[in-house]
C-alpha cells in the first residue's frame, strides 16, 4: 500500500473510532437530563488526534499542552498556537471543530466518584492498532492532570489492561526502583461491563533532559534486574518452552504465516539451545513515547507488555528497532537488517556477552512477530502488522544463511 493510501486509511479509522470511542464512554448517547459534555476536537474531523474538555478554556489549554510532546519542532509549535488560542478564546479560528457526548451518566461521573473529586478529561485518538482502547487524562478543577485511566472493551486490551494494572501494582509497591519511577495504581475495577485501571500521573509532557543514552541504559537495567535474574541454557529455560507453545498456537489458529513463523522460530531455539543466557525482566513496550529521562528520574509508563523470564536486553533491541522505525523514519527492513548486525554493540552496555547478541536480537524479533500475528495487527490496520512485507523475509534469510555457515564448519571438507 502506497504512503498516501496508508494515510487516506488511517485517517478514515481515526475519524471512525472517534464516534466509536464517545460511544464507549457517553453510552447513554442523548439521553437522561444531565447537559451533554462539549468536546473540541484537535485537529478536526477530518484527522482527530485528541479530544479536549470545551466548557472551560483554562483545563482545555492544560489538556492539549499536557496531552504529549511531539518530536518534530513544526508540530510542537503548531500545538502551542492552539494552546495560546485556547488561553485567548481564540480557538473557534484553529481549532473549529466540536462534538456533544451524551446527556446521562458517563465514565467521567465514574471517575470522579472514584478519585473524589471534579474530574475533566481528554480522549486520546489513536492510530489503528490492535491494542487501541480508551486512553483519558483525568483534570482536576485547578486544570491540573491528576491522573490517566484506560478501558478494556474487547478480549485483546481487557486482557492488557489487566496485565498493565498487576504490572503497575507490581514495580511500583514491591519493586525498590532507584532511577526508575513508574506510575501508582489508584484504581483498579470495571465500568459499563468494560474493566478499567486508573493510575497516576507521570510528566509525559516534560521536554526529556539530554542525558545520552547511559542514563536509559541505566534504567533498562533497573528494569531487568527488578524481578530477579536467571541464567540457564536457552533449551532448559522457560521462555524456549512459552516461545514455543505461543508459535504452535498460531499455527493452529491457522493465523496467515504462522507456519513460516513458527519454523523460524523452531529452528532459532533449537540453533542456540545449548547456548547459555541470561533472564530478566522487560517493559515490552520501551520506546521513546513511553518514557522521559529527567536530571534525577527516568519515568516510565504503558506496561501492558510487562514481561519476566526473557532474554535479558530485550528493551535496548526493541528501543533501537522503534526508535529507527518510527522516530527516524527508517525502511522497517533495512532497521532490522542493521538491528541483528549492530546486537552486539547495541547490548554490550546492558552487559550481554558478544556470543549472546546475535541469538537475543534474533528472538526478540521472533517474540515481536509473534505478538503482532497474536494480537491481529495486519487485520486491526496496524503500519507494521504486514510481517510477511518486511520482518518474517528478513529473519527467514538470516536463519538460512546461519544454516549454511553452520553446515560448512561441520561438512569435513578441508
Amino acid at each position: 500500500m502506497s504512503r498516501a493510501l496508508k494515510t487516506a486509511d488511517d485517517l478514515r479509522r481515526r475519524a471512525t473510532y472517534l464516534t466509536e470511542v464517545v460511544d464507549q464512554l457517553y453510552p447513554g448517547g442523548s439521553a437522561g437530563d444531565a447537559p451533554a459534555r462539549p468536546y473540541i476536537v484537535v485537529p478536526g474531523r477530518r484527522k482527530p488526534r485528541v479530544l479536549i474538555p470545551a466548557a472551560d478554556r483554562k483545563v482545555a489549554a492544560a489538556a492539549l499542552a499536557r496531552y504529549s510532546r511531539p518530536a518534530a519542532r513544526g508540530a510542537r509549535i503548531k500545538r502551542d498556537a492552539a494552546v495560546l488560542a485556547l488561553r485567548l478564546g481564540l480557538d473557534r479560528m484553529l481549532l473549529p471543530h466540536r462534538v456533544k457526548a451524551g446527556g446521562g451518566e458517563g465514565i467521567d461521573d465514574h471517575l470522579a466518584a472514584v478519585l473524589g473529586h471534579e474530574v475533566h478529561l481528554s480522549i486520546h485518538i489513536g492510530p489503528a492498532r490492535a491494542n487501541r482502547k480508551p486512553v483519558l487524562q483525568i483534570l482536576d478543577g485547578d486544570a491540573n492532570t491528576v491522573a490517566f485511566a484506560k478501558l478494556g472493551v474487547n478480549a485483546l486490551t481487557r486482557e492488557l489492561v489487566d496485565a498493565e494494572t498487576a504490572a503497575t501494582k507490581r514495580l511500583s509497591e514491591f519493586c525498590d526502583l532507584k532511577l526508575l519511577r513508574v506510575p501508582t495504581l489508584l484504581h483498579a475495577g470495571n465500568w459499563n461491563g468494560h474493566n478499567l485501571m486508573v493510575c497516576s500521573a507521570l510528566p509525559a509532557w516534560e521536554a526529556p533532559a539530554d542525558l545520552g543514552p547511559a542514563r536509559r541504559t541505566a534504567a533498562m537495567r533497573e528494569l531487568a534486574d527488578a524481578c530477579g535474574t536467571s541464567r540457564f541454557p536457552l533449551g532448559e529455560s522457560d521462555y524456549a518452552a512459552r516461545l514455543r507453545t505461543r508459535l504452535k498456537a498460531l499455527t493452529d489458529r491457522g493465523e496467515t504465516d504462522a507456519d513460516t513463523l513458527q519454523t523460524a522460530g523452531e529452528a532459532l531455539l533449537d540453533r542456540y539451545g545449548s547456548a547459555t543466557m541470561t533472564f530478566g525482566a522487560w517493559h515490552g513496550d520501551w520506546a521513546p513515547w513511553n518514557t522521559r529521562e529527567t536530571q534525577d528520574l527516568v519515568y516510565l509508563w504503558d506496561l501492558e507488555r510487562f514481561e519476566t523470564g526473557v532474554p535479558y536486553g530485550f528493551d535496548a533491541v526493541h528501543y533501537r528497532l522503534q526508535d529507527d522505525i518510527v522516530t527516524k523514519g527508517t525502511d522497517p527492513t533495512t532497521a532490522v537488517l542493521g538491528l541483528v548486525a549492530d546486537a552486539p554493540q547495541i547490548l554490550a552496555p546492558m552487559g550481554v556477552a558478544p556470543g549472546e547478541a546475535e541469538p537475543t536480537a534474533l528472538l526478540y524479533l521472533v517474540d515481536l512477530a509473534a505478538r503482532y500475528m497474536g494480537d491481529q495487527a495486519e487485520r486491526a490496520g496496524a503500519a507494521l502488522g504486514a510481517l510477511g512485507r518486511w520482518l518474517l523475509p528478513t529473519l527467514l534469510r538470516h536463519i538460512a544463511r546461519q544454516r549454511t555457515a553452520q553446515a560448512g564448519s561441520t561438512d569435513g571438507s578441508c
